[in-house]
């Protein structure tokens, strides 16, 4: 079981895509919901699964997505 942590601004996510792409554990995917914006946002499924590898973070243009950590 994992201690990381996602934290995607939703409110501020255009929908793109990319997190999901490169989440290599499949745990991203784009709601079903919309945002303020109008886009369909990024969200969590599993946080236990998350690595903490940053590569969602990395390949955000928007830069919404904030990893952190925990050992």
């Amino acid at each position: 079981m994992s201690n990381n942590k996602v934290i995607i601004k939703i409110e501020r996510c255009k929908g793109c895509g990319f997190c999901v792409g490169e989440c290599k554990e499949h745990i991203i995917r784009l709601s079903k919901d919309i945002n303020k914006l109008g886009y369909n946002y990024a969200e969590i499924i599993d946080m236990s699964k998350c690595t903490g590898c940053t590569y969602c973070a990395l390949s955000c243009p928007e830069a919404i997505i904030k990893v952190i950590k925990e050992d």
